[in-house]
């Protein structure tokens, strides 16, 4: 989970998401609108009856606000709640498992603030059944066939990688930057990713109000999508002063076409 509102809980069940899936949040910054559904969030996995440990990856600062309200109205969990500060200022892996990484993206906002990168691993090759049957493959060659090594016959011929495997799917990358003030520090970091989220919580005609409160225009958002050749821009976080968010979407599309509108469901195939 990235971030956690006040209807973290609501959204998960419109959405059929099983709360025993969720192990580790990612926290952007201090303000409430992305914390205030952490305590409710974690008495409810408290009355599941959940056991395994939830993961907190955030600003060191919540671990002082948050652990005080756990104590008093979570004292009975069955689970441990882990924090893991985060330096919003520095761009660093903080979280890897056998299959994915991420790191952080410092931002520009009116407290210290960072977005996320998700990095799939490279998965392995995918063997061809019909090689595996041709050259009498053993299964414990298997493994290492799939990491690239080429296999050797029982008559000694070898047999090339290319011929016995399909390459992997390509590995994905999410880019999720919310909260922020324009910014080409971020380009480099994001490079090439899949799926970019960008705020754009104002119409660049209100550049100025944007600027003065640490947010981005919707032309913003999209030029930091084309710099940095992104696939597919999602924006979001619109202020409430326009009635037609359409508008927001038109000026994005002006910079960079392939640019999306969020909203609560939103779902998509890479």
């Amino acid at each position: 989970m990235i971030d956690c509102g006040e209807g973290a809980q609501i959204r998960m069940r419109e959405q059929n998401i099983k709360p025993t899936r969720l192990n580790h949040i990612f926290i952007s910054h201090l303000h409430g609108d992305h914390v205030f559904g952490l305590i409710g969030l974690i008495s409810s996995l408290g009355m599941l009856g959940r056991t395994m440990d939830l993961e907190i990856h955030a600003h060191p600062d919540l671990e002082a606000l948050l652990q005080p309200q756990i104590d008093y109205y979570c004292s009975e969990i069955t689970f441990k709640v882990i924090f893991h500060p985060i330096n919003p200022r520095k761009h660093a892996l903080i979280y890897e498992d056998r299959s994915l990484k991420v790191y952080s993206l410092p931002l520009k906002h009116r407290v210290p603030t960072c977005g996320f990168l998700f990095e799939e691993k490279e998965k392995p090759r995918h063997m061809i059944k019909a090689m595996i049957d041709r050259y009498q493959i053993p299964l414990n060659k298997i493994p290492d066939i799939k990491q690239g090594a080429d296999f050797i016959a029982q008559d000694g011929s070898v047999i090339p990688n290319d011929q016995l495997t399909q390459p992997a799917e390509k590995p994905k990358k999410y880019a999720y930057c919310s909260d922020t003030a324009f910014s080409k520090r971020l380009i480099p970091w994001i490079k090439e990713v899949d799926v970019l989220y960008h705020e754009a919580t104002f119409l660049h005609a209100d550049i100025v109000r944007a600027k003065a409160t640490g947010h981005s225009s919707a032309l913003q958002a999209a030029e930091i999508a084309r710099d940095a050749n992104v696939r597919k821009l999602i924006i979001g976080h619109y202020s409430a002063r326009y009635q037609k968010i359409e508008e927001l979407l038109a000026e994005a599309q002006t910079i960079f076409p392939n640019t999306l509108l969020a909203y609560d469901g939103l779902t998509l195939t890479i």
